[in-house]
């Protein structure tokens, strides 16, 4: 695949979160001056909370065209909606409930059927937002996604058929912590937007990021991430940068 790749190093969460932001801002300002509209699809987990919190304060909020952003979930756990372990309730409570958009801009993934039937159902908002790209992949022109120690991306784990998945954009899947029922989207959709950022902070996931931006010959998801002709930005601390090689660090900004 052919891909640019950048590996950027912050001191700390904070001014990691500030550089998620900010990537959030610009890459939103030339999605609607190229196409008019702006697609993001964010992750769960911790890491992200900062940069979402951010996005609702000055000076970012007032630097997004809010109007013409839609904002989707890459996986989502079937609990509700008011537990902590909601992706969407975590991040209406950070910032969408905070910013001047619209119901209609926020395409949450709900699991009010079965987790097959759910699948589908986002497939279908994915398939009719996109309408003027039917014939392809659509192409999200953001993605955030988080790593765990064990490598996986989204709610794709080790060693799960699903990372074999070529058709099917978002599929039902189990697993993780909790163990629960997923909905997450497909490598071949995640691997089709204009730029994916990848956020990590935290010593315990030093080896992991080593092993993957060190080429070890290992099956792990995160390995799979790699968007043809388009970006991948490595956004790290230095905790979870600190076993890398020298050259690795070479690609780092301050």
């Amino acid at each position: 695949m052919s891909f640019k790749r950048t590996i950027i190093i912050k001191d700390d969460p904070i001014l990691l979160a500030k550089q998620a932001a900010e990537i959030f801002v610009a890459s939103a300002s030339r999605s609607v001056g190229k196409r008019g509209r702006f697609s993001v699809a964010i992750s769960g987990g911790s890491t992200p909370r900062r940069m979402h919190k951010m996005l609702a304060r000055e000076p970012y909020v007032l630097n997004i065209p809010w109007g013409k952003t839609h904002i989707f979930w890459v996986d989502e756990r079937c609990v509700s909606q008011d537990s902590h372990e909601s992706n969407f309730g975590m991040a209406r409570r950070d910032f969408i409930n905070e910013v001047p958009n619209s119901e209609t801009q926020v395409h949450l993934i709900t699991c009010k059927s079965s987790p097959r039937v759910s699948a589908k159902e986002y497939q279908k908002i994915l398939n009719d937002f996109f309408s003027f790209e039917r014939t392809r992949i659509p192409r999200f022109d953001l993605i955030y996604l988080g790593m765990g120690a064990d490598g996986h991306i989204a709610s794709l784990f080790p060693g799960q058929k699903i990372l074999y998945e070529k058709e099917k954009l978002v599929m039902a899947v189990k697993g993780g912590d909790p163990n629960v029922n997923r909905i997450s989207m497909t490598l071949p959709l995640l691997n089709q937007a204009r730029h994916i950022v990848f956020l990590i902070t935290g010593e315990k996931k030093a080896k992991t990021v080593q092993m993957v931006l060190e080429g070890k010959k290992l099956r792990l998801p995160a390995q799979k991430i790699g968007p043809p002709n388009g970006r991948l930005t490595w956004l790290l601390d230095r905790r979870a940068a600190s076993l890398l090689s020298e050259d690795l660090h070479h690609d780092k900004v301050n």
